[in-house]
């Protein structure tokens, strides 16, 4: 009888390591420091005597540090379960897996919404703004934490695929491999756009009081909803739009009101909803932010370190992902082979938009598992 642990890492559990203190401080790009900074963390499979097995998984924007397992009592994996496991193509039987939340998050590393130890309350809008290398830091010092030096890879799907980027540009000697998918080096108008006008439906809610509700005992709850189903349209493609739903009446038959009638106003509303229970609007603003501003290859030297020391890059991209569509990836290869860096590109074909990186693509699977195979054929 096959249960849901099967071809599964099994329980799992979240941990948190304080991986910066008042002693040892955070410094950011922004030249602001942090004191004190937890991070969430999760680990499957084992590591090695070498130490040198490590795969870092870079969670999306709204993701977290449970990308595969179950927690006790759940019924639904990690967000990543369908790529991550024994036998799948981060092979838990090869690869000990580290995945964290990020900084600014809100699902137990340091963000907006913690405690800021100068005040004893929330840090709210005084928490100071980001940059994806500040993201590098505290994951590089969570490797440390654990004993890791070095990853055979770093793997990162959207936001994640770009911190995978900044990752190998900024410290190439700690990355074997880098797998990019379905990111961005530099977010087009559009994409701030749609940002700009979600960070807008927070920040405009009553209830966000000048990001001062965790004290005030508010939530900019419509704001983050509205948010949230705006962002969810710029996940799925036309054509999985059309196949899941359609023009098709929520009740039946259409009815010509304001409220909810069409099948898929009914979705987006649950996706927004269903939102408000895992996310914080702060942490929404800060982590947009950072995707709007990333631009490493607008440093002239950006990639002089990856020259000296090079990681061999896999980039991957969705045909029908308009969010990030394949020419952003076709950027980032070709800053990576200009500067003669080992890069393998490949646009899988996918009905579902930019939320394919999540989903069981056979093509896109085999390719992720090939290129792992190759590098654990590297391990000493």
């Amino acid at each position: 009888m096959t249960t849901h642990l099967d071809r599964s890492v099994g329980l799992v559990t979240t941990r948190t390591a304080r991986v910066f203190d008042d002693a040892h401080p955070l410094t950011l790009r922004s030249g602001a420091t942090l004191g004190q900074v937890d991070v969430a963390y999760e680990t499957y499979g084992t590591l090695n005597h070498a130490r040198d097995n490590a795969v870092f998984i870079c969670h999306a924007l709204t993701g977290d540090a449970h990308a595969a397992g179950f927690h006790d009592g759940d019924t639904k994996p990690g967000w990543w379960d369908t790529i991550i496991g024994p036998g799948k193509p981060i092979d838990t039987g090869t690869w000990y897996v580290v995945c964290a939340n990020l900084l600014g998050g809100c699902q137990g590393t340091t963000g907006p919404s913690s405690t800021n130890p100068t005040t004893g309350e929330p840090y709210g809008l005084d928490f100071p703004l980001l940059d994806m290398g500040d993201f590098v830091e505290v994951h590089r010092a969570l490797g440390r934490h654990l004993g890791i030096d070095h990853f055979a890879a770093v793997v990162g799907g959207s936001l994640g695929g770009m911190q995978a980027l900044q990752w190998a540009i900024d410290h190439p000697s700690e990355v074997g491999r880098a797998i990019i998918i379905a990111a961005s080096s530099r977010l087009t108008a559009q994409n701030i756009a749609f940002s700009a006008v979600g960070r807008q439906a927070i920040m405009r809610d009553g209830d966000f009081r000048e990001g001062r509700f965790l004290t005030e005992g508010t939530a900019p709850r419509r704001g983050l909803a509205v948010a949230r189903m705006m962002a969810h349209i710029t996940y799925l493609s036309e054509t999985g739009f059309e196949e899941k739903f359609g023009r098709s009446a929520q009740r039946g038959e259409l009815t010509k009101n304001f409220g909810v009638d069409f099948a898929i106003e009914s979705y987006l509303e649950h996706q927004g909803e269903r939102f408000l229970s895992r996310f914080d609007a702060l942490s929404y603003l800060y982590l947009t932010r950072v995707m709007d501003y990333f631009d490493p290859f607008a440093d002239p030297q950006a990639l002089d370190a990856l020259l000296d020391d090079p990681v061999r890059f896999l980039v991957l991209s969705f045909d029908t992902d308009w969010r990030f569509s394949t020419e952003h990836s076709r950027r980032i290869v070709r800053h990576l082979e200009g500067a003669r860096l080992p890069t393998s590109f490949r646009e899988i074909h996918s009905a579902w938009g930019h939320d394919s990186f999540l989903l069981d693509i056979p093509d896109y699977h085999a390719t992720v598992r090939a290129f792992l195979e190759r590098a654990a054929e590297d391990l000493s």
